[in-house]
């Protein structure tokens, strides 16, 4: 969340960030409202509890039997008042905090203003793919190439899960290990991750665990809920933890299973692999300096364009526009691959910085040269999402024979497979 003295003291500036966002559940002048009260409340308090010292002070002396018992009439009623402002200020919290969660990360300089259709492409990678012949989406590809189960995937499970088997197995294999393997030669520390958090680090992360709007699936009668990135796990290893700062950055790639609802989201576009309950994924964070974490964004960019520009896949690079962020991202880079079944681009990967936006609600702070506790940026990267990436690579290497031409990269990952052919 943001600094809640900030946020009183430039209000102006986060109305403006909230407009430019599009936010429409954010108040501002609540949380400078609600700040101040508690801020108000917790000054009674202190002021009640010296007071109440101060009495068991005096009654450690030699009184009266009057100035005793008034003293004790008195300790009385500094209990009482002590019960109500602590319950005040508890209520006052819950509210704040409640109202700050709304409130979104302010602004790049260099973000542009609108929605998701007003993100800007800043970079261009390849040209869309051109056949002659009339191509196939990957849905049919992988059916007739004995890559993809969709039907027993939904007798066992539900609408939105699949089989991948025979080379769409050892796809996903192939590009996680590649993934992985090409971070952690640069230095990033391999983790695999739980599949599950509890509700609290999904929070600290920004995602919501619960209500009518989420994307997150619980698990009844504990607090735990099945993650929907690394993200969470990764960036709430080190909650509550001052690290040194020769400790940064702090380079971790994960790999994990990611659970996702996908409520509303229907329609021809987000057919077979695009738009799934569970998929793979590789996902690099970092924890940095405030100073780092711009020119590490762009090292994790770097590395998402080196991989899908190594695989070969036609892509574009967009700036993304404030009202599509996300309410933790200071700023956010997407990749989409060119996808010939959508003709158009589809996302296959995303990085954010969010500079201390999470670490606030995670408590994770470093120690600066003046012995001086600051909060750490965290940043995360999409390193490959795997069922897009399988997507991607099936339409756009099909040929027009019904095989599909394996990216160069992943072929000693395969066994040395060059092509997918149809089975007998």
């Amino acid at each position: 969340m943001l600094d809640l003295k900030f946020i009183r003291d430039n209000l102006d500036l986060v109305r403006q960030n909230i407009a430019f966002r599009g936010v429409r559940n954010a108040d501002a002048d609540l949380v400078a409202t609600l700040y101040q009260q508690r801020n108000g409340v917790i000054q009674q308090l202190e002021a009640v509890r010296a007071e109440r010292n101060e009495t068991s002070q005096k009654m450690k002396g030699k009184l009266e039997p009057e100035q005793r018992q008034s003293l004790i009439e008195h300790g009385k009623q500094l209990k009482l008042q002590l019960e109500g402002l602590e319950a005040d200020e508890r209520r006052l919290d819950d509210e704040l905090m409640a109202a700050a969660r709304n409130i979104p990360n302010m602004t790049h300089p260099a973000v542009p203003a609108g929605g998701e259709a007003d993100s800007k492409v800043i970079a261009l990678h390849g040209q869309p793919t051109t056949f002659t012949f009339t191509p196939k989406d990957h849905v049919t590809l992988g059916m007739e190439l004995g890559l993809l189960d969709f039907e027993n995937a939904g007798t066992v499970t539900g609408q939105k899960f699949y089989y991948l088997k025979n080379e769409g197995a050892l796809l996903e294999l192939a590009l996680v290990n590649y993934a992985v393997s090409k971070l952690v030669a640069r230095g990033w520390t391999p983790y695999l991750t739980p599949d599950l958090a509890r509700a609290s680090i999904l929070e600290a992360i920004g995602f919501n665990p619960r209500g009518e709007e989420t994307q997150v699936y619980s698990i009844a009668d504990t607090d735990l809920c099945l993650i929907g990135t690394a993200e969470i796990t990764l960036g709430g290893m080190l909650k509550d933890r001052i690290l040194r700062k020769e400790e940064l950055p702090i380079l971790m790639v994960g790999f994990s299973h990611c659970f996702r609802t996908e409520a509303g989201a229907h329609g021809a576009a987000q057919r077979g692999l695009y738009r799934v309950h569970q998929f793979s994924k590789v996902e690099m964070f970092a924890f940095t300096t405030p100073e780092e974490s711009e020119a590490m964004h762009q090292q994790m960019l770097d590395i998402e364009v080196e991989i899908f520009t190594e695989l070969g896949l036609p892509f574009h690079v967009l700036d993304v526009a404030a009202g599509d962020l996300g309410g933790p991202a200071y700023r956010k880079f997407d990749i989409e691959a060119w996808m010939p079944s959508k003709n158009g681009y589809g996302e296959v990967t995303s990085t954010s910085n969010c500079t201390d936006f999470q670490s606030r609600r995670l408590m994770v702070r470093y120690r600066d040269e003046q012995n001086s506790t600051r909060f750490v940026h965290t940043l995360n990267g999409t390193a490959v999402a795997v069922p897009r990436a399988i997507l991607a690579i099936l339409e756009n290497f099909q040929q027009e024979d019904g095989t599909v031409l394996i990216p160069e990269v992943l072929r000693p990952l395969m066994g040395g497979r060059e092509r997918i052919v149809p089975k007998n």
